[in-house]
């Protein structure tokens, strides 16, 4: 008995310590001294009081230590702390204490982790997925589903999450979506899909998924007859349970193919956005693409083109263009994944149970993208299909993306054919999506142009106008803009050589078709809706232009048979930034207006019963503070203290630093710690103790006038009287306003082709002008000219194109003029070299029989000097000459040469007598 009793006292005594060592900090043997008089003073004070001096920690701050003194002790060392307070020198002085600090790094088990750069590597190039998990947000409760080739439910890194009623095989008809194995593990796609979004996190297995608590499931619909049925099934599958669904595939990416849903499966994508996940829409996540080295372009993809999707395109690790990826006006956003020869890719998990660092493609892109929407789902569960994509909009990142058609919208949003709106983060998606509003509900006005059947000829441009009022006066009355389509009709002798643009009413220009120089089909367009994303959040009234270009290898003229402009958005602007309301501009000596509820203090007595209101304050808990005003010190100006603000005098800040100080007298108000973590955060937890509020004290600090000058809020070119600053009589912009660039006599929100943004001085009119030594100068911005070789620029040298001019291409970082045979198709070009082949090789030929015809007729060739001596035994000759007794062969060959003149002779003799 006494020995458990003894195990049970030192086990107390144990947790007894524990808690101390827990609550009570670790005192050092450093101070922090304060004394003033330089690094001398500082270094005889710690040797008179038995100290060392370490160094310097800031001007007249410095850093002691004792020797005598334990590094680490719960107690204070007192004697000597007060032996150096006591001398009049030392202005202020702390014992250290040793804090805990914990590194922010997230940090798994997982193998592969350490090498998933895409997540791991911070500096604004991982997607900011680890601000994400650090806001609680994992994909919990959150469905994903990977349209491909089947998924590996038994994998060791998916097993966990694997979800059986997000999951089919619609190849083989039954609910095991197990991909089928062969020598190759050609269908190995859908498995590495399914790891980037869903794979365990610290199981010591593979990889880590952006979405690692999230539920993910397969359907089997690739390795087979791909059907429209097909893909409606798969599409349709479970759609109150799915809330993403993930595909990496589309219509073969070779350069020449437009093909799109077909009925059942158009129908599987609108019932999805109508009626899956309760009404709120499914979310669909689309790969953009592989053919980018065959000229391909996604807006012939009617998978990545539509409305109802998220198309995803990527980006490689040092910010590029990888050599596979399209560029098309469809695309919403990108994320990281392969490049060329040297650059990383990405890890997942793979068949057979395996793991993989090779994963490639905008196949890699998009099951990352659904992994960042699961995240953002879980914020908010409530999103619909539209708020997803007005979230992507509005978070995405542009920098250090590399790209040369970079332009800023309407609205101020950057965007790029080949990456959207830019690289999508996680945390700003779960931070955005928490305090989300649900957008009003969509409107779609469709405007048919009366321009129709305009022949474009061969190597021509047509510029077709048409004006809209959006639909005003009616229930489609499109404002803000969401997505927009051109759905065209057209013939052409040869598809590839046709490029579309379209330019809206801001002045923002999409490529809707780039030229495809593979695309030899005669078949046009038949009412294909070509969509573009980069006038989301513009007006949509105004004059909207579609060119139309017409290659120079086309052989016929084409057509224009009909278009129509269809604009998707909303009448009322779909979110506004919750801004704190600010008083106007007031005297510096006039203090705020505040509205007191009441000035007496009141207290509460803490409930017996808890409140279920977690939105609002509690009914029952309101504290009405009485505030007073104090200066601090630091900040008050002494030259004016009757100011009721503190001025904090610089001649470097524009504007003064204002601080104001309230204390309130409300004290010993028992409130429940368990209401405030409720207000704060709805689903943590707290023990049921009560904190008591002794004081509290607001400070709020800021400035006095408004830091920036005029509204920046983006505005639509419209007129003079909306971008100019100043007009002159005649009507000519002298000055524009903030935002604007000034362009011959008026001001544009874009500057246009071959020209770049750039600014000049301008010296303003003051009616005080006499009394300042200097004239009032401030800068403007306008559209300064680029070089005659740059379409766009960024600077007005020849080195600084973006884009080339019409008969330039860039070679060794310049816009030089094209050759003759640049201007050429690749495929006459082709056939035009081996036509010269052909002839040169025919020409060399007949040169070469020529000459040895030529030469054997005049003998200069070695066999035609021969001679076949032949006896003639019937004259007694040989070969024409007369044989006598003493010919033999060795005098034949001695004397040869006077013979062969001779017997040439004698032969031509003979010849005379034979006739």
């Amino acid at each position: 008995m006494n020995g458990y009793q003894n195990v049970l006292r030192v086990t107390i005594m144990g947790l007894v310590i524990l808690e101390v060592t827990v609550a009570n900090p670790f005192y050092t043997d450093k101070w922090a001294v304060h004394v003033e008089g330089g690094e001398r003073v500082a270094r005889s004070l710690a040797d008179k009081y038995g100290f060392v001096y370490l160094d310097q920690i800031m001007p007249d701050y410095y850093h002691f230590q004792h020797r005598k003194v334990a590094k680490r002790s719960i107690q204070p060392s007192n004697y000597h702390h007060k032996t150096l307070a006591s001398d009049p020198n030392i202005k202020w002085l702390e014992q250290q204490v040793a804090k805990k600090r914990i590194k922010r790094d997230i940090h798994f088990n997982d193998p592969k982790w350490p090498i998933m750069w895409y997540l791991n590597r911070g500096s604004g190039l991982d997607m900011n997925v680890s601000h994400a998990w650090r806001m609680g947000y994992t994909g919990r409760g959150v469905v994903v589903t990977i349209l491909d080739d089947g998924i590996e439910k038994d994998h060791p890194d998916l097993a966990k999450n694997y979800d059986h009623d997000a999951s089919y095989d619609v190849n083989g008809h039954d609910h095991d979506p197990q991909p089928r194995y062969d020598y190759s593990n050609e269908n190995r796609h859908g498995t590495r899909c399914a790891g980037e979004v869903a794979a365990q996190a610290d199981n010591g297995v593979c990889n880590v998924g952006v979405a690692f608590n999230a539920r993910i499931g397969g359907v089997r619909m690739l390795d087979g007859d791909v059907t429209d049925s097909v893909e409606a099934q798969s599409l349709s599958l479970n759609p109150q349970h799915i809330d993403i669904y993930s595909a990496s595939w589309g219509p073969d990416d070779d350069g020449r193919t437009v093909d799109g849903p077909a009925t059942l499966a158009r129908k599987a994508f609108y019932d999805g956005i109508t009626k899956g996940r309760d009404g709120k829409g499914s979310i669909f996540v689309w790969a953009s693409g592989n053919g980018g080295r065959d000229g391909d372009n996604c807006n012939c993809d009617g998978y990545t083109n539509s409305i109802y999707t998220l198309s995803i395109s990527s980006v490689t690790e040092n910010g590029n263009i990888p050599w596979y990826s399209e560029a098309c006006s469809s695309t919403l956003a990108t994320t990281y994944s392969s490049g060329s020869g040297g650059e990383k890719q990405i890890v997942t998990t793979d068949l057979r149970r395996g793991c993989t660092e090779n994963h490639t493609g905008t196949s890699a892109s998009a099951p990352l993208a659904a992994g960042l929407i699961a995240l953002g789902l879980e914020a908010n569960p409530r999103l619909t299909w539209r708020d997803m994509q007005h979230i992507v909009v509005e978070t995405a990142k542009p920098y250090r993306l590399k790209a040369s058609d970079w332009v800023t919208n309407g609205v101020g949003k950057n965007v790029s054919h080949s990456f959207g709106f830019g690289l999508m983060d996680a945390g700003s998606i779960a931070a955005l999506a928490r305090n989300w509003t649900t957008v009003p509900a969509q409107h779609i006005c469709e405007i048919r142009s009366p321009d129709h059947n305009r022949i474009i000829p061969t190597n021509g441009k047509i510029t077709v106008p048409l004006y809209t009022n959006s639909c005003q006066g009616s229930a489609s009355h499109v404002k803000y803009l969401e997505h927009v389509q051109a759905r065209i009709t057209m013939t052409s002798s040869r598809r590839g050589e046709i490029q579309i643009f379209l330019t809206s009413p801001a002045g923002t220009k999409s490529t809707l078709l780039a030229k495809r120089v593979r695309d030899t089909s005669r078949e046009g367009f038949n009412n294909w809706a070509f969509m573009t994303t980069h006038n989301w959040g513009e007006f949509a009234e105004g004059t909207w232009f579609l060119e139309i270009e017409n290659g120079a290898s086309s052989f016929r003229p084409v057509r224009l048979r009909d278009w129509v402009l269809v604009l998707y958005g909303t009448e009322r602007h779909p979110w506004k930034k919750k801004i704190p309301a600010r008083p106007g501009r007031a005297p510096p000596t006039r203090m705020p207006i505040i509205k007191y509820p009441s000035h007496k203090p009141y207290t509460t007595r803490p409930s017996t019963t808890s409140t279920k209101n977690t939105n609002n304050w509690p009914s029952n808990r309101k504290i009405w503070p009485l505030y007073r005003k104090y200066w601090n010190p630091f900040l008050q100006n002494p030259a004016s203290k009757s100011s009721t603000y503190a001025r904090h005098k610089s001649h470097h800040a524009p504007h003064p630093a204002h601080m104001c100080v309230y204390e309130t007298l409300a004290k010993k108000s028992n409130i429940s710690a368990l209401q405030y973590i409720r207000m704060i955060r709805p689903n943590l937890t707290a023990g049921k103790n009560y904190a008591e509020l002794k004081e509290w004290t607001l400070v709020v600090m800021g400035t006095g006038t408004h830091p920036m000058k005029d509204n920046h809020t983006p505005t639509i070119n419209t007129g003079h009287a909306f971008t100019c600053a100043g007009i002159k009589s005649n009507g000519i912009c002298i000055e524009c306003k903030p935002g604007y660039f000034k362009l011959g006599d008026g001001c544009v929100a874009h500057c246009p082709q071959h020209y770049f943004g750039s600014v000049e001085a301008v010296r303003l009119v003051s009616p005080n002008q006499a009394n300042h030594s200097r004239p009032l100068v401030r800068t403007q911005g306008i559209c300064a000219p680029c070089h005659s070789s740059c379409l766009t620029c960024r600077q007005a040298r020849m080195e600084d194109c973006f884009q080339c001019s019409d008969g330039y291409e860039r070679k060794n970082n310049l816009c030089q003029k094209k050759m003759i045979w640049d201007f050429l198709d690749p495929d006459v070009m082709k056939h035009l070299a081996w036509a010269i082949i052909l002839c040169i090789g025919a020409i060399i030929l007949f040169s070469v029989l020529f000459g040895l015809l030529q030469a054997r007729d005049h003998r200069k060739l070695c066999w035609s000097a021969k001679r076949f001596y032949i006896p003639d035994l019937a004259k007694g000759h040989y070969n024409g000459v007369s044989r006598t007794s003493h010919d033999d062969p060795e005098n034949l060959s001695e004397s040869g040469s006077s013979r062969s003149s001779g017997s040439a002779r004698t032969v031509s003799t003979d010849s005379q007598e034979r006739v």
